[in-house]
């Protein structure tokens, strides 16, 4: 049961805290919207609802007006909503069968489906359901079949590399070989191939690039420009993590002090924070999430202090002095948080300590906050039941 509790907390994870902004739905025919998503290589994402639909109604207002969301989406997808009421979305249903609302529909730009989802989504799992529809869709197998037949033309071989970074396959050779035959680097379009080029800072084009920081921040935008450089060095910090690589960590939080000096202080911390977790090293581990809460977790940070709970739990269970601050995480979270999730992560930690009364303090609130969650009511009473029992 222990293993069941332990998963079900860690689904319980908050979602993000709605901002102003949110997805910018296409408001063009769906014809249309074929055609855009085809151009620009996107896929397109399908709010199919009903007016009268309460889960629809909750999507609109807590998730699609999310700040990250909007952020996300607007990147990545061509975005509609279709009501399947209307004579739109009875010709939309024609095609693509519509049975519970919402279903949520990814489409690429040829009119296949990607993936279809019925049932209403939180932040959390909208956003992961993003990325991984972005995993599923690779075009680079197209542009590769050309380029290997001898197609050499700046504008397919900028779509190849494009390609091959969005899904995420080494696009260096073939973006090398082109910059290599070029004799000017600071055409407009050259500017903008180096730029989507780019994607990670332990390489020749990152230097190209920030080399190039105003003129191309003049085409794509300085926030933009300040995210690629981010995504950049983000990479090389995952790179960094999956071969243990010290150096390449070094390299990727060198280069954001270099580049981006406005978020570099914040990634230096987070970096060395998650290169520690993923080393499993609970001193260097210790010492970096205690640098990371005196400078980014305020007192009202309830959500960062339970989310730093659940973290050292998933990694370091049997490490005495990291168990004794997740509980002090999990506590102070609870407390000033009153969330029944967040008591029930403390209870379980607790339980797991043998510290039963506290246990059962904590377990007895979450149940309180609980009313009408069956998911948390259960969790609770399943938490107590162990403890009247032992």
């Amino acid at each position: 049961m222990k293993n069941n509790i332990w998963i079900v907390i860690f689904l319980l994870l908050s979602s993000s805290t709605a901002f102003c902004g949110g997805i910018d739905f296409f408001h063009g025919t769906w014809e249309e919207a074929i055609e855009k998503a085809a151009a620009e290589e996107k896929v397109i994402f399908v709010d199919a609802y009903t007016t009268w639909c309460g889960p629809c109604k909750r999507m609109a207002a807590k998730v699609f007006t999310d700040e990250a969301v909007g952020k996300f989406f607007n990147a990545n997808f061509v975005n509609m909503k279709i009501d399947m009421e209307k004579k739109d979305g009875i010709k939309f249903q024609q095609k693509y069968p519509v049975a519970a609302y919402p279903t949520l529909y990814f489409i690429d730009g040829k009119g296949k489906v990607v993936q279809k989802v019925k049932g209403a989504q939180d932040v959390k799992g909208f956003l992961g359901l993003g990325n991984s529809i972005l995993s599923k869709v690779d075009y680079s197998g197209d542009y590769a079949k050309l380029y290997e037949e001898g197609d050499r033309s700046p504008e397919l071989i900028h779509k190849y590399v494009k390609a091959l970074n969005k899904s995420k396959k080494p696009s260096g050779k073939v973006a090398y070989s082109y910059i290599k035959s070029q004799k000017d680097l600071d055409t407009p379009f050259n500017l903008q191939f180096l730029f989507d080029a780019l994607a990670s800072a332990d390489s020749k084009i990152f230097t190209l690039v920030t080399e190039r920081e105003k003129a191309i921040a003049k085409i794509v935008g300085t926030e933009a420009y300040q995210n690629k450089i981010k995504n950049a060095c983000t990479n090389t910090l995952s790179k960094a993590i999956e071969y243990s690589s010290a150096d390449l960590l070094e390299e990727a939080i060198e280069k954001m002090k270099e580049n981006h000096g406005t978020l570099a202080e914040e990634f230096e911390v987070k970096a060395n924070m998650d290169y520690q977790f993923a080393a499993k090293d609970p001193k260097a581990y210790m010492k970096a999430i205690k640098t990371f809460q005196k400078k980014y977790v305020g007192k009202a940070d309830v959500e960062k202090m339970f989310n730093l709970s659940l973290q050292i739990t998933q990694g370091f269970k049997s490490d005495e002095k990291l168990i004794v601050e997740a509980i002090r995480l999990a506590g102070e979270a609870a407390e000033k948080g009153n969330k029944p999730e967040f008591y029930l992560h403390h209870a379980q930690l607790l339980l797991d300590r043998k510290q039963n009364a506290a246990a059962l303090v904590s377990a007895k609130k979450a149940l309180e906050l609980a009313k009408g969650d069956r998911q948390k009511e259960s969790m609770a009473i399943k938490i107590i039941r162990t403890i009247e029992n032992a």
